[in-house]
């Protein structure tokens, strides 16, 4: 029997997409004949994935865990939501979320992590996955945050089962306090973000070319008023601070927003009041917040367009 190369395994991958060690276990079984081991694969249906790589995946789900003072969160997409309802999709992506914390927000180490049960890594494993259910798969991102002391709290929107839904987000809180109390301030806090999308913690994060961005639309904005005709730019930047700040800063920054749980008090304000329970001062170090598909551009099937694109090929040939 010849020896099977590192080199043959990831050629007959990259040929058929199918997973390390499917494509492993058929050079093996055709004694290493690469055309024989493409033909088995394909028999066995594991080859799909290289023919669906090219269509849009912008469903599936967000996985997000929480460890106490460490917290991971991604983004596994599909391409329909029909696939994020499919209990053995949603264990993969709760088992990939599950190692997510070990790669501290690193995709390719994250692929690279050994998937349980011997089933090869995580990379290994969504290409089975994309051969057996049929559809492509991919994972999208990853985040993590950890605090010394205090607690990463964790929090999914429209859950599709324990740690998964389309909206996740992880919050990290800076506090010698006590662990219960800031927890559940945490998941409160967590939920606020998945509701109100902040971009940053503070104004002081707020890049000065975002606000100066924001600041020129506000501008232009008032001098298409016909009362502000005749002023200056620089009157009209002084007048559209009030916008600038009610608008986009106090919008933009977490501590400015108003908390959507109470609906009266700021961020900054809610943390303050609940420094007498927790017994110690708090500190927002960080948040991280995914929704599902956000950024990707999804494909419109137009079919009048393709039909008419098909009669226009062949009036040509």
């Amino acid at each position: 029997m010849s020896t099977i190369t590192a080199a043959a395994v990831k050629e007959l991958r990259d040929k058929t997409g199918a997973g390390m060690m499917d494509c492993k276990q058929a050079l093996t079984e055709t004694n290493g004949d690469m055309e024989a081991a493409v033909d088995l694969l394909r028999k066995k249906g594991l080859s799909k994935a290289a023919k669906k790589a090219d269509r849009v995946a912008a469903q599936g789900l967000v996985g997000v865990v929480s460890k106490v003072k460490s917290g991971a969160a991604v983004e596994v997409n599909s391409e329909t939501d029909f696939v994020a309802r499919n209990p053995q999709f949603q264990e993969l992506v709760q088992t990939i979320t599950a190692l997510a914390p070990a790669a501290d927000g690193d995709v390719a180490k994250l692929l690279a992590a050994t998937y349980p049960g011997g089933k090869g890594t995580v990379d290994d494993q969504i290409k089975d996955a994309i051969a057996t259910i049929g559809e492509n798969m991919g994972l999208r991102r990853t985040a993590a945050l950890s605090v010394k002391e205090g607690v990463v709290a964790d929090y999914v929107h429209n859950k599709a089962a324990d740690g998964l839904g389309k909206i996740g987000v992880l919050v990290a809180l800076e506090s010698a306090g006590d662990t219960d109390s800031l927890m559940a301030l945490g998941r409160q806090l967590a939920m606020h973000i998945a509701a109100a999308s902040p971009q940053v913690v503070n104004v002081e994060d707020l890049s000065k070319e975002a606000i100066e961005r924001e600041r020129a639309i506000y501008v232009e904005q008032a001098k298409a008023e016909p009362r502000n005709a005749g002023k200056s730019d620089e009157i009209l930047a002084k007048a559209s601070e009030g916008r600038l700040q009610k608008e986009f800063v106090n919008q933009a920054v977490l501590l400015k927003q108003v908390f959507v749980i109470d609906g009266k008090a700021t961020v900054a304000e809610i943390l303050k009041q609940a420094e007498k329970d927790v017994g110690a001062p708090v500190k927002v170090a960080g948040f991280v917040r995914y929704a599902l598909g956000e950024g990707i551009e999804k494909q419109v099937e137009d079919f009048a367009a393709e039909v008419a694109k098909t009669v226009g090929a062949a009036a040509k040939g």
